[in-house]
């Protein structure tokens, strides 16, 4: 492997121990230190290893500017009157004196001139700003409105040449597997650590450096390296650390007339999704029309840019029990859980499958310089691999649109990532399919919590033309355990309630706690929304416990009701039947069926209310992992609205009225 690289890569690769070991002094990117690597190490020579190591910890003792010694070099520029430093520059447009200034990140200076030319040249000097190598000039006037330190000549760190023709013929003397190993150790990792299923997240990553507008989330817990590879391994991404945002600054910018960060930048991240805010109220939308279209309007004009999106986060606590409870984009602020903006993600990478970093998975073995991976991966931006699934498949009848359009831009990322020279196999093509679908599936199976029976459809497949055979395929964390366990005590029932400000629906469980007293009632985990409902359920249940058993009286025990907001909806309302259930088997000491959920409800009188949705109760129920259903007969009307296969999980039990829905409950005829 190492004679290859070294025949068909000379000049382009570098030994990655060698970035790690000079990472740990210099706060710079890895393409910063790996663009000095790849002019002073590329060799297999230890002497002249060697030698370039010392050459590139001279040049960074040197230049780099370290913010604790930003006086130091400052005092240097002065005295020398000229001096080359490497710092981040960002710039931005002076509109009262019509000039650029200039801002330098570690060696604390701004108000710095800098030439129209420079600004047209690099233009990613006013979106967040870029590493350079900066000569200094100092020149003191008292006169004069700007900083005496004057930029004699800039380079941004980036390669000077790329021959995109010379890397996709040298593709060809890699096997499959040696190739994804070069391109995970190119990022730093250390293939040999990992299984396969990492090994094709760890891919995935890179995904949007080479397919545009693509729409990616990570979540997953601390330490696994989410958001390395976008502030590290390329000159052409920007990481945005969670926080406060502006249309203006991501989008366009009103006033000055400049597009933003989505103009200037291939891949925009943002870190730590939880704590994403817009400043303006139409931001979420702008992001929304932007993640479908990859255009945006402001004012009159309507934008085109191509940046992908990429959100990571964390995720706390078991994956099994957020599953049952609630959804895997929970991360996300509030004003972001919307179906119609998770629906235009394009991919789910599952976090949880990638082991915490350690030591040992960061290679020492040689890699692409990062410079020079991030210039292939930009120019294959250019070219759509997406036909590749025609030649052999089709997708299942569960893809809408916007699923196709999903798994053709995942599986077009991965093969430009694998097969740059489209030299693949059918089998290659299958192998990305299957995983493409299983990103795209796992975005559906949270779409199908929030959004309810609009996305129902989640059992994605693909159609082998040949053999004229539909394969389908899962997620592992749609398969988890029940959450209705098979036997409950007297007083524990599930229903299915709405939040009548969201009209979102989820799983409810009461607890009920009976000792013998006078009849005093407390609850917990009720809101003030469930005020009357309480209220009208203890008045029914007086009222009506002689007609289900004449042997008892609701004024000699004590009872304490818990509530449990199973899937985290809020507030929740529709469940007095549901009290009235729990309160009888509870008197009574009878358990209810087992694996039973209670929809519909009643108002003071007993009339029986039933579901507003019964397709999307049922749905709740059968995820859930209910195995029986208590059923108005009212709801009747809307079993035609009801998939046949979600029906055919239950069985359906039917009442009438309260009574009859508390002796169908309890097994009692």
């Amino acid at each position: 492997m190492r004679d290859k690289l070294n025949t068909y890569f000379a000049g382009k690769i570098v030994r990655k121990d060698l970035t790690k070991l000079l990472k740990e002094g210099a706060n710079v990117p890895i393409y910063v230190l790996e663009y000095l690597l790849g002019m002073y190490c590329s060799s297999d020579d230890e002497e002249i290893i060697n030698e370039g190591i010392e050459r590139v910890k001279q040049i960074l003792a040197k230049n780099y500017v370290r913010p604790d010694e930003r006086e130091i070099v400052k005092s240097k520029i002065k005295e020398k009157g000229r001096y080359k430093i490497i710092d981040k520059i960002s710039a931005k447009l002076n509109e009262r004196q019509n000039v650029y200034l200039a801002e330098f990140q570690n060696l604390g200076i701004n108000n710095v001139y800098i030439d129209e030319d420079t600004i047209k040249k690099y233009q990613k000097l006013l979106a967040g700003g870029i590493w350079c190598i900066v000569t200094m000039e100092y020149v003191f006037d008292e006169n004069s409105h700007f900083s005496p330190f004057v930029i004699e000549e800039i380079k941004p760190i980036q390669m000077p040449y790329f021959n995109f023709e010379e890397f996709v013929n040298n593709r060809q003397y890699f096997t499959k597997e040696e190739w994804i190993d070069l391109v995970i150790r190119s990022t730093g990792m250390e293939p040999n650590e990992f299984d396969e299923k990492t090994k094709w997240h760890l891919m995935a990553r890179l995904i949007p450096f080479v397919e545009n507008n693509y729409n990616l989330t990570e979540l997953g817990p601390r330490g696994t390296g989410k958001s390395f590879v976008y502030k590290e391994l390329s000159p052409y991404s920007i990481l945005v650390s969670g926080g406060q945002t502006t249309v203006a600054n991501l989008f366009y910018n009103m006033a000055s007339k400049q597009v933003g960060l989505v103009g200037n930048w291939d891949v925009v991240a943002f870190d730590e999704v939880a704590g994403i805010k817009f400043k303006d109220k139409d931001g979420i939308q702008i992001m929304k029309d932007y993640m479908e279209s990859g255009s945006f309007a402001r004012g009159k004009n309507q934008i085109q840019a191509k940046a992908s999106f990429v959100f990571v986060g964390n995720i706390d606590g078991s994956i099994e029990n957020l599953v049952k409870t609630s959804h895997l984009l929970s991360p996300f602020p509030k004003e972001m859980i919307d179906s119609a903006f998770f629906d235009r993600f394009h991919a789910y990478i599952p976090g949880w499958e990638i082991p915490k970093m350690r030591p040992h998975f960061f290679t020492n073995d040689y890699g692409f310089i990062s410079d020079y991976m991030a210039e292939w991966m930009r120019e294959l931006q250019k070219y759509n691999f997406s036909n590749a699934i025609e030649k052999y498949f089709r997708l299942g009848k569960d893809l809408n649109q916007r699923d196709v359009k999903a798994v053709k831009k995942t599986v077009s990322g991965l093969l430009k990532l694998i097969h740059p020279d489209e030299k693949y196999t059918k089998e290659d093509v299958r192998e990305v399919l299957e995983y493409a679908l299983s990103l795209r599936r796992r975005i559906k199976e949270q779409l199908k919590k929030i959004g309810g029976m609009e996305f129902y459809d989640v059992n994605f497949s693909y159609i082998d033309i040949e053999l004229n055979e539909e394969i389908f395929v899962n997620v592992p964390e749609s398969s988890s355990k029940s959450v209705i366990p098979p036997d409950l005590p007297a007083g524990s029932i599930y229903t299915i309630a709405t939040n009548p400000e969201t009209f979102h629906k989820g799983l409810i469980r009461f607890d009920l706690q009976v000792i013998p007293g006078s009849g005093k009632f407390e609850h917990t985990g009720f809101s003030t929304v469930n005020k009357d409902e309480l209220k009208e359920a203890i008045s029914y249940i007086q009222a009506n416990l002689k007609r289900i058993s004449s042997s008892v009286s609701f004024k000699n025990f004590d009872y304490h009701l818990r509530a449990t907001d199973v899937n985290s909806i809020g507030k929740f309302s529709g469940i007095e039947l549901s009290i009235f259930i729990s309160l009888c088997s509870g008197i009574l000491d009878k358990k209810p069926l087992s694996q039973m959920v209670v929809l519909g409800s009643m108002n003071i009188g007993g009339a029986i209310i039933g579901s507003d949705n019964l397709a999307d109760s049922l749905q709740i129920a059968a995820d859930s992992g209910a195995k029986r259903v208590l059923l108005p007969a009212i709801d009747m009307n809307q079993i035609a609205s009801v998939p046949a296969d979600i029906l055919s999980k239950f069985q359906l039990i039917i009442y009438s009225d309260p009574i009859d829905a508390v002796y169908k409950a309890l097994g009692v005829e």
